[in-house]
């Protein structure tokens, strides 16, 4: 089975997670919970009147939890490589592998730079319209990629579009995730 690693726990990470979750495939979320939506209040999200951050934040992992995702709650990514065909994830607890990884760490660029994504000459990430670095099948989302266009809606926009691309690989044609009221329960 496709394992999708995202590291990162806030808008984009989570967008991400939510995807590919939901679309059967195996999904694992590291999350440190340093995420900027804690000190945020949601005014400017579309669909939300008015949500504190740290309430979204909760809402977004329930949901993800509901598809499946395994997330480790507290356990920091502390390296990631290109192994084999894929990737392997370490952390404090273990090494993990995976098909694919979404970096999705807010402002902190370390993770890329260690795995050899391209970078900029504004010092962000290099990422094409679907989210993937340099590297094959490694994706960096959010304020990674930006020099300061740091908004919570962009951020999972952009966890969608590295979702979409693998999930576009997987089945070997572009994939879009549309639901329709009957999908609903």
């Amino acid at each position: 089975m496709t394992h999708v690693i995202v590291v990162g726990g806030g808008p984009a990470g989570l967008s991400a997670a939510l995807f590919t979750a939901k679309n059967d495939l195996e999904t694992t979320v590291f999350d440190t919970d340093e995420t900027w939506m804690h000190k945020a209040h949601l005014f400017n999200y579309l669909g939300i009147d008015s949500e504190d951050g740290t309430a979204f934040v909760e809402s977004a992992r329930e949901q993800v939890d509901k598809f499946g995702v395994d997330r480790h709650q507290g356990e920091e990514v502390t390296g990631v490589e290109q192994s084999g065909d894929g990737f392997a994830v370490t952390t404090e607890d273990g090494e993990y592998e995976a098909d694919y990884v979404v970096l999705a760490t807010g402002a902190s660029r370390d993770l890329a730079e260690d795995l050899g994504a391209a970078f900029t000459d504004e010092d962000v990430v290099d990422v094409d319209v679907d989210m993937e670095t340099s590297v094959e099948d490694a994706y960096a989302t959010g304020a990674m990629v930006r020099v300061e266009e740091w908004q919570a809606v962009i951020s999972a926009g952009d966890g969608a579009a590295a979702a979409l691309n693998i999930l576009s690989k997987e089945k070997g044609e572009h994939y879009h995730d549309f639901d329709t009221p009957a999908d609903a329960e």
